[in-house]
């Protein structure tokens, strides 16, 4: 199935590919896989990092190393766990679970690091965390995030980091990185980007956890969206500039009558050298729970991307969470005059 969108200066055009990755008995992913990360290793295999749900919302974040077939397609083979909730920020004796989800992975080649930003789900509820490894597999917990000079938010999730290191507002080397606060002085939940001085991280990587300048992301409008936006993959790098695909919240009635809330994706794109500038956000949303597994889950009509992977300098795979259950592979294209035409 493949949707497209005409994205005012591009055209977008996502096509469904496969479910990679479906839950099974074992008592550690009983409830959900999902929402996945995933990085190209050095020796250019491509791993994969889905969210594991047990019993009682326990989560885990696993490690799978993705195989290509000849058909195109891939088969995930485990091997073993990225994150297990081990740390007192990602433990609790509460009702509601507790443990590592929705992970996002990043290569920062300044640090020769794979930089994992995830969510912490402990005694203070939903916060970003930082781990950082060497291969991809072997993981070091560096904590969670701290915010200097600016509110700290009582909730945070949906962190990725860009890969580059690009100039703060004030005009400091930086390393970036999505998150979406939630404050105590307001509802409002939208992109953020947080500002990690590169100065102080390539002297002590434990600075990676400390955020120096924050702000809102502005986003132009848009069809999509309406009640609350997030980060979705980390950014990678276009001609036009950062390109990310983030999710949108919006209230719909079904047939029955009742107002449900759907879950979308949709694409945006930084200006190069001025990440806090959006000059381009798909007017509608690039794809949109269709299929059953999108629309029947742990959570209904959600999908959720949060893996990216280039195929070539236009095409990109996608990997995303469905319903909040399983993980759906999907393949963004951008074309340059139209759907049909040689890229």
């Amino acid at each position: 199935m493949t949707e497209q969108r005409e994205l005012n200066s591009l055209i977008a055009s996502f096509t469904r590919l496969s479910i990679p990755l479906k839950p099974n008995s074992l008592l550690y992913e009983r409830l959900g896989v999902l929402n996945p990360a995933c990085v190209r290793l050095r020796d250019g295999t491509l791993q994969l990092y889905p969210r594991m749900v047990a019993p009682g919302n326990i989560s885990r974040i696993g490690s799978f190393r993705a195989h290509q077939r000849r058909d195109g397609g891939i088969e995930l083979k485990k091997r073993g766990f990225a994150l297990e909730p081990k740390a007192p920020y990602e433990l609790r004796d509460a009702p509601g679970g507790y443990g590592c989800e929705d992970p996002r992975v990043t290569f920062i080649k300044a640090l020769d690091r794979y930089v994992m930003a995830y969510v912490a789900f402990g005694p203070a509820g939903p916060e970003v965390a930082v781990a950082i490894s060497q291969d991809g597999l072997e993981w070091e917990r560096l904590g969670p995030v701290r915010f200097e000079g600016s509110d700290v938010p009582i909730a945070d999730k949906d962190a990725a980091f860009f890969p580059e290191p690009i100039l703060s507002p004030n005009g400091v080397p930086s390393f970036a990185i999505y998150h979406r606060p939630t404050f105590a002085t307001s509802a409002h939940e939208g992109i953020a980007i947080g500002y990690v001085s590169v100065a102080a991280a390539q002297v002590d990587l434990h600075n990676l956890c400390t955020v120096t300048e924050s702000h809102i992301l502005v986003l132009p409008e848009a069809n999509w969206g309406k009640i609350k936006v997030g980060a979705g993959t980390p950014p990678i790098r276009i001609r036009e500039g950062w390109l990310a695909l983030i999710h949108g919240v919006d209230e719909f009635e079904d047939p029955s009558g009742a107002v449900l809330r759907r879950y979308c994706a949709g694409v945006i794109i930084h200006d190069a050298e001025h990440i806090e500038q959006v000059i381009f956000r798909s007017s509608e949303p690039l794809f949109v729970p269709e299929v059953a597994g999108e629309m029947n889950g742990t959570v209904g009509h959600v999908v959720f991307p949060t893996g990216i992977d280039a195929q070539s300098e236009r095409v990109f795979d996608i990997y995303y969470g469905m319903a909040d259950y399983e993980i759906g592979r999907g393949r963004l294209v951008l074309h340059d005059h139209g759907p049909d035409d040689p890229i």
